[in-house]
């Protein structure tokens, strides 16, 4: 595995949270460096479900129009890691073993697919292991 990260998809939805100064901060330069350097990896999940949020979530949600620019500038050129047959396979078998969801699971999926060393995530077990894959909660 190399030096890349996986970030899921709060480190997007906290990049336009201002109630919460500091993690937007951390979360902007989270992918600002992976967006520089190509140390940042996502999913087609990722996108999806960040969309979920701005479009519907958002104190003031994004328009459509805001969604394509970010996709463009932002997601588009993350977004590495598409699912096949075999994708699922893995998803189901990392939800036998870590116990996590099936939709978390699939994160993990995506992350050791992508050949990322970190999953960057509040959402999971901070420390764990898997498969050679550290979760790595970056607003501690």
């Amino acid at each position: 595995m190399s030096d890349r990260a996986f970030l899921d998809t709060n480190i997007f939805v906290y990049s336009f949270d201002k109630s919460a100064a500091a993690k937007q901060e951390r979360a902007r330069e989270l992918i600002t460096r992976g967006l520089q350097d190509g140390s940042a990896v996502v999913s087609y999940q990722v996108v999806q479900e960040f969309f979920q949020v701005a479009l519907n979530r958002f104190e003031d949600p994004m328009t459509i129009e805001e969604c394509h620019e970010y996709l463009g500038a932002v997601l588009a050129p993350l977004c590495q890691v598409f699912p096949d047959a075999d994708f699922y396979r893995k998803g189901l078998d990392l939800k036998r073993v870590s116990g996590f969801s099936y939709y978390d699971a699939l994160i993990l999926a995506a992350a050791i697919r992508g050949g990322c060393r970190r999953l960057l995530t509040e959402d999971m077990q901070d420390g764990r292991e898997i498969e050679g894959l550290r979760i790595v909660n970056p607003f501690r």
